[in-house]
């Protein structure tokens, strides 16, 4: 039986081990210089440990080596704690998320970095190791990420779930068809952001409840969203909410700056941090307010799903400027669980031949049976009908991506005929997946 990286012994002059709040300030100067942070704001103790704090710093991870003072490394620098010196580190929150059958637990990694001249040694091998192990342990079967690096993550069975874009679009072009759904009896009020907190999360929760790849956001999420200090506006002014409610309450919000300066001269752009809604008829009239403020040239929009509804509501949506942006990554730590507690559009029945290097309780044949009334995932001898890596059903798992692509690049083995097609039919979802939340 292969050890695990909790029961192997230093190989190489350190180890991995839990960590906790004592280890925060190493751990900050490691991921910060991993990421090549120009200000230690981006990954400050400050906006950091209150988001931490939730879990208690529990899932805190390291990577630490004997101190090794004296042989070319500097000494007595934050890195160093009561066993040594820190190298490495992952760190995960605890959400929930919604996905195709319901709301799920999910590993939300973060805090990964390797210090500089500690690359390629096995390092961050075995933290992510040692993390998925953990993620296991504590019931989540699905582990998810922002990469800093694509080619990282899927080395570890992470894959792109989702497609998120920026758009941006000049208001003179931004107007909407007139059959767009409108409804006298909402209305729209312009607000401080930190004076509509209770509406924003009413309306939040409501979405995040049904959109795929949305995660539940805690009050210490809401207070990072809501931050509005020097170093979060850039330059922009401070955050606005404009609220979109009917007679049952609030029914769709955006979160915004502005910046009045640059080519248009005296007229400003509108950055839109978050937009949101729950009926069609709040989806338009916050459209309206955005593109209707006086002496703003062009309105920006941070982060959109790939079915965001303002390119079907614009009569010429060919005027709004799309570009890729991050997407969200998942891996499926447990398969079989995974596999079990989805939701499927089709039957369909399938044995699934799963490569996993890093995980080993995935690897093996599993037979997926499901349809619209349930599922279930059990081991199995029957030959496979596909075999592919566990990165592939990441991709799929959110509803967002075809498994086709990678049948037609050679990246996974159809056995039986038609299996593919079969299996991408009953993961398929009707909207895009979409996560707002970064972490």
């Amino acid at each position: 039986m292969e050890q695990t990286e909790r029961e192997r012994p230093a190989e190489r002059g350190w180890t991995v081990r839990a960590g906790g709040r004592e280890d925060f300030p190493a751990v900050v100067e490691v991921v910060g210089e991993a990421l090549l942070a120009s200000d230690e704001r981006e990954v400050s103790r400050e906006r950091l440990a209150p988001l931490l704090a939730e879990d208690g710093y529990g899932r805190l991870l390291l990577a630490v080596e004997a101190d090794r003072a004296g042989r070319g490394e500097p000494s007595g620098d934050e890195r160093a704690v009561g066993d040594g010196r820190v190298i490495g580190s992952v760190n995960a929150f605890s959400f929930r998320m919604a996905v195709p059958g319901g709301i799920r637990p999910v590993a939300g990694v973060t805090g990964v970095g390797v210090w500089p001249t500690r690359r390629r040694q096995g390092v961050l091998t075995a933290l992510m190791r040692r993390q998925l192990a953990d993620i296991r342990d504590r019931g989540e079967n699905l582990a998810a990420l922002w990469a800093s690096e694509g080619a990282i993550y899927g080395r570890f069975g992470y894959a792109l779930a989702n497609s998120e874009y920026r758009s941006s679009i000049r208001v003179e072009h931004a107007r909407l068809r007139p059959d767009a759904p409108r409804d006298p009896g909402l209305s729209t009020e312009l607000v401080r952001a930190s004076g509509a907190r209770a509406d924003l999360e009413r309306v939040h929760a409501t979405v995040a409840s049904v959109q795929t790849g949305r995660l539940q956001r805690s009050p210490a999420f809401w207070d990072a969203a809501l931050r509005d200090t020097p170093d979060t506006r850039e330059g922009r002014s401070s955050l606005k909410a404009v609220v979109v409610s009917g007679a049952d309450g609030p029914r769709g919000y955006a979160l915004y700056r502005t910046l009045r300066k640059g080519e248009d001269g005296n007229r400003a752009s509108l950055h839109v941090e978050e937009i949101t809604a729950t009926s069609p008829a709040a989806w338009t009239a916050l459209y309206e307010h955005l593109f209707t403020r006086d002496l703003v040239a062009r309105v920006d929009f941070a982060s959109v799903a790939q079915d965001d509804p303002l390119q079907y509501l614009l009569t010429d949506p060919t005027r709004l400027a799309t570009t890729f942006d991050d997407a969200l990554w998942l891996r499926l730590v447990d398969v079989p669980a995974a596999l079990a507690e989805r939701s499927y559009a089709a039957p369909v029945d399938v044995v699934l031949e799963v490569a996993d290097r890093h995980a080993p309780w995935n690897a093996g044949r599993w037979h997926l049976r499901a349809d619209r009334s349930g599922a279930a995932c059990e081991a199995t001898v029957a030959a496979p009908d596909l075999s592919l890596d566990v990165s592939r059903l990441g991709a799929a798992h959110l509803g967002g991506n075809a498994l086709t692509g990678y049948l037609r690049t050679g990246l996974l083995t159809e056995h039986t005929p038609g299996a593919v097609n079969l299996l991408d039919t009953a993961l398929s979802r009707p909207e895009a997946p979409f996560c707002d939340q970064d972490f």
